[in-house]
């Protein structure tokens, strides 16, 4: 069994890591060169480099899944407006959400990886920056069944 904080601090990371696209854009907020952070975490300069360079690492992976997801995705949007048949637009549909589960699989591994940098104090802190980062952005809340 997994110890709870595992789970509590994955979607804090998720969340600084994925504040902005992926896709010809910066990848989120590098939380780890900013200066509030740092000082607050105790982030010393190897962490924040070693941090830095698991992100480097997966960002470029990540910008091209994107750009793969964005195509397969575009070729779905013709099959249903041409009216193909509804077993070619199950296969795209199983082609997109692949690339889009791969790449879930990616993050989260390159966030556990920087949560592996993190010493355990560093890691309730982080937590409490994102507690607070959670209640000065809180969205409404939505219905199970609601859609974006």
């Amino acid at each position: 069994m997994r110890p709870t904080w595992v789970y509590r601090l994955l979607p804090a990371l998720l969340v600084l890591a994925l504040a902005a696209p992926l896709h010809g854009q910066s990848f989120g907020f590098a939380w780890w060169k900013d200066a509030q952070f740092q000082r607050e975490l105790g982030l010393s300069a190897d962490q924040s480099a070693r941090i830095d360079g698991i992100f480097q690492a997966a960002i470029s992976q990540l910008r091209s899944k994107k750009e793969e997801l964005d195509k397969q995705e575009d070729v779905l949007s013709q099959q249903i407006v041409a009216g193909a048949d509804e077993m070619l637009v199950t296969r795209q549909v199983d082609k997109v959400e692949a690339i889009r589960s791969n790449m879930n699989k990616m993050r989260t591994m390159m966030l556990l990886k920087e949560r592996q940098v993190l010493s355990p104090d560093q890691r309730v802190k982080l937590n409490k920056l994102h507690e607070q980062w959670e209640r000065d952005h809180k969205r409404p809340e939505r219905g199970r069944g609601d859609v974006k």
